[in-house]
C-alpha cells in the first residue's frame, strides 16, 4: 500500500475510535463477571492436591459444577484460613468456603447452601486410655489441638479454654493430627470426615483415633459471599446448587467422597 493511502487509512481508524469514545458509556463497559473462591485445607471438603497443586475436594467440585450451571467462570485459591477470611472483603464476587454458619457470622456474609452436614468431634489417640471424658467441662487442663480462627476454636474460647495453654493452634488439620500422633497434645478437634481422610493418607487404620465427645453436630457448611454482593448473583448461584441437588449430581458427588 502506498504511504499516502496507508496514512489515510490510519486517519480513518483514528476518527472511528474518537467516534466510539464519544458514545456515552462506550468506554465504560464493566469487566465480565468472574467468581473467585477462597478456601483452606480441610480434606475431604476442600484441599490442595499435592501432586497437581490444584484445588480439590467435595466443596470445590460442587462449586465448579455450580459455576458451570450458572454460566460463570471461576478461580479457586487454597490459603491458610486466616488469609482466606481476610481476602473475602477485598475481592468482589468472591466466595469463602467451607464456612460454618454461626450467629456472629450471620451479618458478615451472604449465604449459599447448605453444602453438607458438619460433625465436629473431640478425638484422642486410642492408646490414651487414661483420657476418659463425659462432658466438655472436663477439657480444662488438657491440651487440645484446633485450627486457628475456625468456628470450633471460637467455641472453645467461649467455653473458657486458654489459648497457648489449653488450646494448641494449628494452620490446618494435617498439622494437628501429626502433633497428636507425636504426643505433643492430648486431644484434637476435627470434622469426622477429615479424621478418616487424614488417617487414610497416613496409611493408618481409623481405630488409631477414638472419639470421646461431640463438640458441635448441629450446624452445616455453607458458601459465604461478602455482605454487599449483588442479590441477583446470590440467587443465580443458589438456583444452580438447588438444581444439582434435584437432578442427582449432588448425591453422586457426595457418594464419591464420603462413601
Amino acid at each position: 500500500m502506498p504511504f499516502s493511502a496507508r496514512r489515510r487509512a490510519l486517519q480513518v481508524l483514528a476518527l472511528a475510535g474518537l467516534g466510539l469514545a464519544a458514545v456515552p458509556g462506550a468506554a465504560q463497559q464493566p469487566p465480565p463477571l468472574r467468581l473467585h473462591g477462597f478456601t483452606e485445607n480441610l480434606a475431604p471438603l476442600n484441599y490442595e492436591d499435592e501432586l497437581s497443586g490444584r484445588a480439590s475436594g467435595f466443596s470445590v467440585e460442587l462449586l465448579r459444577l455450580m459455576a458451570e450451571q450458572a454460566g460463570l467462570p471461576l478461580d479457586i485459591e487454597v490459603l491458610p484460613w486466616p488469609r482466606a477470611v481476610q481476602a473475602i472483603p477485598q475481592t468482589p464476587n468472591s466466595l469463602l468456603f467451607s464456612l460454618t454458619r454461626t450467629p456472629e457470622r450471620e451479618a458478615q456474609y451472604q449465604w449459599i447452601g447448605p453444602i453438607s452436614p458438619r460433625r465436629i468431634l473431640v478425638y484422642r489417640l486410642s492408646s490414651r486410655k487414661d483420657i476418659q471424658l463425659r462432658s466438655l467441662q472436663q477439657l480444662k487442663g488438657l491440651t487440645i489441638g484446633v485450627v486457628r480462627e475456625s468456628a470450633a476454636a471460637r467455641q472453645l474460647l467461649a467455653d473458657g479454654l486458654k489459648p497457648e495453654e489449653e488450646l494448641e493452634w494449628a494452620r490446618d488439620d494435617a498439622t494437628n493430627i501429626r502433633k497428636l500422633l507425636a504426643g505433643r497434645m492430648d486431644l484434637l478437634v476435627m470434622l469426622d470426615w477429615a479424621a478418616g481422610w487424614h488417617l487414610r493418607q497416613l496409611q493408618l487404620p481409623y481405630t488409631t483415633l477414638t472419639s470421646v465427645l461431640p463438640l458441635d453436630v448441629s450446624k452445616s457448611y455453607w458458601y459465604g459471599m461478602p455482605a454487599d454482593t449483588d442479590p441477583a448473583l446470590l440467587r443465580r448461584l443458589q438456583a444452580a446448587l438447588d438444581r444439582l441437588k434435584r437432578d442427582g449430581r449432588y448425591d453422586q458427588l457426595r457418594q464419591r467422597y464420603f462413601n
